[in-house]
């Protein structure tokens, strides 16, 4: 097969990490600008694009058990506060501030790990429901998840603090090292959002490979034989309840990892922030970056948190007033929300992702690319 270097030829080639050595270039060159990004953009940008960090990890999780598996969920915001409290309970040091709260003062290399296995445990304990369900049923059934979970946060006040109250995030500490905290690192200052930001890019790299091995495993192809014909994939030989459950408790390990996280960048946890708006969220990241994509998956988590950001900058262009015009911010952005769905599931299913494939297919072809 000399002269054809793009073809492939064997079933390794196939299901490579990465196929060809133009994907490993830009993605180096990739990796490079997002290192390098944090160090000369303002924190006006750097805030959100830290927030989308994190919010990768839990859009990669609900892609994992929607996308992959073909598990309708919306109870993500559910699995996202029980990472969210379970890390800030062990994180938090007793003080003056968590008079009656649970509080342990633990290490980020503890706290971060057990947030995500009690979400995964509680994401295994529901799953056996999804063997009995599937579709609108299923996700009616996890819908109900988030308002139980409402329920539970708002009366359990020795953890949450209750309605109204509230407690402070978790404080990122690795063995001493501070990341909510200004410093110096290698002898450069960082102020406390670029530390997060680069806490942030570490992590998603290590979970988006982890996910990407996954997809592309013995776990994963089972995932979409289930997805595409769960019958035909049985009478395979492929065990529905194992891997329906891997698949939520996989998904849930990602949620609480991403919500133990997640709200150290705004530093406060509120029971009401969990709620069915949170869950449409994840929904919108996957629907808008790519259903079952990895990099689908990080493009709409992205899209989904600079979206204010954007409105907001662009806000001087508009021909009315934000504050006193007949929309305002909040609500431009939830109509380009509904839009935006409603666009990519009629017009380009693969949302972001399929849009990326397009341009490169595109100018693969170029000049002949009619």
């Amino acid at each position: 097969m000399r002269g054809r270097p793009g073809l492939i030829t064997s079933y390794k080639a196939d299901i490579a990490l990465f196929r060809t050595g133009t994907q490993r270039f830009w993605l180096i060159v990739l990796l490079a600008v997002a290192m390098w990004l944090p160090l000369w953009i303002s924190n006006d940008w750097l805030f959100p694009a830290t927030i989308a960090m994190f919010a990768a990890i839990g859009a990669i999780g609900l892609n994992l058990v929607t996308g992959y598996a073909g598990q309708v969920s919306l109870g993500h915001a559910f699995f996202l506060g029980v990472g969210a409290y379970v890390g800030t309970a062990l994180a938090t040091p007793e003080g003056p501030g968590t008079r009656g709260l649970i509080a342990m003062g633990l290490d980020m290399v503890v706290w971060l790990p057990v947030a995500g296995l009690v979400a995964a445990v509680l994401g295994a304990i529901v799953a056996p429901v999804a063997l009995r369900l599937r579709g609108l049923y299923l996700a009616f059934v996890t819908l109900g998840l988030v308002f139980l979970g409402e329920h539970v946060f708002r009366s359990w006040r020795e953890l949450t603090g209750g309605t109204g109250i509230g407690r402070r995030a978790a404080e990122l500490s690795l063995f001493g090292f501070r990341f909510d905290e200004d410093g110096e690192v290698f002898g450069i200052f960082m102020s406390d959002t670029q530390k997060l930001y680069f806490l942030g890019f570490g992590l998603l790299v290590v979970m988006a490979l982890v996910a990407k091995n996954l997809a592309r495993s013995r776990i994963g192809r089972a995932f979409s034989a289930i997805r595409d014909r769960d019958i035909a994939a049985e009478i395979m030989g492929i065990d529905l309840t194992r891997y329906k459950v891997i698949a939520f408790a996989i998904s849930s390990f990602y949620a609480g990892i991403a919500g133990a996280l997640l709200f150290t960048v705004t530093g406060f946890l509120e029971p009401n922030s969990f709620n069915l708006e949170l869950s449409i969220f994840y929904v919108a990241m996957v629907l808008i970056g790519g259903v079952a994509t990895i990099s689908g998956s990080i493009m709409g988590a992205f899209f989904v948190t600079m979206l204010p950001r954007l409105i907001e900058s662009a806000s001087e262009y508009l021909p009315y007033d934000p504050v006193t015009g007949p929309l305002n911010t909040g609500q431009l952005e939830a109509i380009l929300f509904g839009l935006l769905i409603i666009g990519f599931l009629i017009l380009e299913p693969l949302g972001l992702y399929g849009i990326w494939i397009r341009i490169r297919n595109y100018w693969k072809a170029w000049p002949f690319s009619y």
